[in-house]
């Protein structure tokens, strides 16, 4: 199989919000916009953000239409120090600090108008230890 696109789409009760959020602090641009719906690319996020309002009756499976909830969404960065700084400094409501597990991974998680969760992610060398 080979994917041509991709996408992520999130419903949330306020489209809006979330669009105009992700487009000034994660630097996506509209894609196509409608009534309860709207699409935002980057050029490099490797799919495009959707965002649904919730309850939308032309959404399938109506069972699944509720708000999206327990999702995080993360994207690996050069720099999560700067980036962190730079979002706090825009009022991004951080909701986790930066933290680095063992295994290398040093991020911090955000929450957009909607509570959507983003997390921001830089690999870094650990050092393992000796016996």
């Amino acid at each position: 199989m080979q994917f041509t696109e991709s996408a992520i789409s999130l419903n949330v009760k306020d489209v809006t919000a979330s669009a105009e959020w992700a487009v000034r602090h994660l630097g996506f641009t509209e894609a196509m916009s409608a009534e309860g719906f709207t699409s935002l690319s980057h050029p490099s996020a490797g799919f495009n953000l959707i965002y649904l309002a919730v309850g939308l009756s032309t959404f399938k499976p109506a069972s699944a239409a509720g708000p999206a909830d327990g999702l995080l969404v993360a994207f690996t960065v050069d720099n999560i120090d700067e980036e962190c700084e730079r979002l706090r400094a825009e009022g991004v409501q951080i909701v986790t600090e930066i933290e680095t597990e063992p295994w290398g991974e040093r991020f911090f998680q955000m929450a957009d108008p909607n509570g959507v969760i983003f997390q921001l992610v830089q690999w870094v060398e650990v050092e393992t230890q000796q016996d």
